[in-house]
């Protein structure tokens, strides 16, 4: 268990990266849980308003994660790249803190917050860089340190802002705190990550439509969709399990806030334990397994007729989440092994089409069956993905033979 730790603290950009890395899951806690009632209580915006711009935004986000490492591939310096993000970061948030009107909410959500969300697929393909000494394995097992610190900030977070905000008469602090989080991750880039940290694995770069050919390419963009069926599930489950839970269980709306919160601590332990097993089975066996658990607790979601069952399923649901949220991380990158931005970039890509997929998931869903009956056609899926991966897989191995 404190391998992972020792091997993150024995490398400075790595320790960097790491601090960096939860205060950016820190901005990120502090403000979504009140994103959709700011939008639409406190600034008027429609519920089909409030959708398009959050589609639009992710859209904004995709593709300048991409551009961002392409860019940063070429000029051989995430640092720079980073140090933009967090400023982009600080100026958004503050923006639509100071200036609350839908005008600046819209395009500090559209123009600014998505660019600081870059920082997240920067900061792994500066740790990729950072990590040419140590084995593939070492590598997987501080991705796996380094994505915890999200989930630690989700655990710590949204409990503590929201007791900061309650009795306040509007949300918008939560805004200065996310703004507060990008500045500290400002400050941690100047004072703590390395100015000669250079990523040896670019081999200068590519150009920007080559590149988006090699992403656009069946053997990366198949795989990817692929894992994006993995992902799915938990973009369903975030919004089956409120309704499942204080519907059919009979729950409250505190119950979905203690589930959520021992799920997300779950989920920083059993990251580092997944770690661990890919340092002695294959990613992609590891990601199975996580499927199959993440599936299993789905399945057994949908069967659920009181509260008690689903805190039961707390555990099951942590240990698939975890390898679902930490593991595909390093199998996009490696995808594009060769170039650390634009393989990081894959996991923007693969957030934003499994985002789709599960909105897409909860429509069919919920038009043909109930909420349970979603939950059951979202394990189907993520099992379909992991089977298309080991298809894929087998018929790699089969054609280099």
């Amino acid at each position: 268990m404190f391998q992972p730790l020792s091997i993150v603290l024995r490398s400075a950009p790595i320790r960097a990266s790491a601090l960096t890395i939860f205060f950016f899951g820190f901005a990120g806690a502090a403000t979504s849980p009140y994103m959709s009632l700011i939008g639409i209580r406190e600034l008027g915006f429609s519920d089909a308003h409030y959708s398009l711009l959050i589609f639009l935004a992710a859209v904004v986000n995709v593709s300048a994660s991409i551009l961002a490492g392409i860019l940063s591939d070429r000029m051989g310096d995430y640092r720079r790249s980073m140090l933009i993000a967090c400023l982009f970061g600080i100026s958004g948030y503050g923006l639509i803190f100071f200036i609350p009107n839908a005008s600046i909410f819209v395009f500090a959500m559209l123009c600014m917050v998505p660019i600081f969300g870059t920082l997240n697929s920067l900061i792994f393909a500066q740790v990729r860089a950072s990590s040419k000494d140590v084995s593939a394995r070492e590598l997987v097992t501080i991705n796996s340190a380094i994505r915890s610190m999200i989930s630690l900030s989700w655990v710590l977070v949204p409990g503590l802002v929201g007791f900061y905000l309650a009795g306040q008469k509007s949300m918008l602090p939560a805004f200065l705190i996310a703004a507060l989080a990008c500045a500290a991750c400002l400050l941690l880039i100047l004072t703590l990550l390395p100015r000669d940290v250079t990523p040896s694995a670019t081999n200068g770069g590519l150009a920007i439509f080559a590149a988006l050919k090699i992403v656009g390419s069946p053997q990366v963009l198949l795989r990817v969709i692929a894992v994006s069926l993995v992902s799915a599930m938990m973009h369903v489950n975030a919004a089956v399990l409120p309704l499942v839970v204080t519907g059919r269980a009979h729950g409250t709306s505190a119950d979905v806030g203690n589930i959520v919160g021992i799920v997300a601590f779950l989920e920083v332990v059993f990251i580092i334990f997944w770690g661990m097993l890919e340092r002695r089975v294959t990613s992609l066996g590891a990601l199975a397994a996580g499927t199959v658990f993440y599936g299993a607790y789905l399945i057994l979601l949908s069967f659920v007729t009181d509260t008690s069952q689903v805190y039961a399923l707390t555990l099951l649901s942590g240990l698939g989440a975890a390898a679902i949220i930490s593991i595909p991380i390093t199998y996009v990158q490696n995808l594009i092994a060769d170039r650390a931005g634009l393989g990081s970039s894959l996991i923007a890509v693969n957030v934003f089409i499994s985002g789709g997929l599960g909105s897409l998931i909860f429509a069919i869903g919920t038009a043909v069956s109930d909420y349970a009956g979603t939950a059951l056609l979202a394990a189907l899926v993520g099992l379909a993905g992991i089977a298309l991966l080991v298809f894929f897989d087998v018929r790699e191995r089969a054609h280099s033979r």
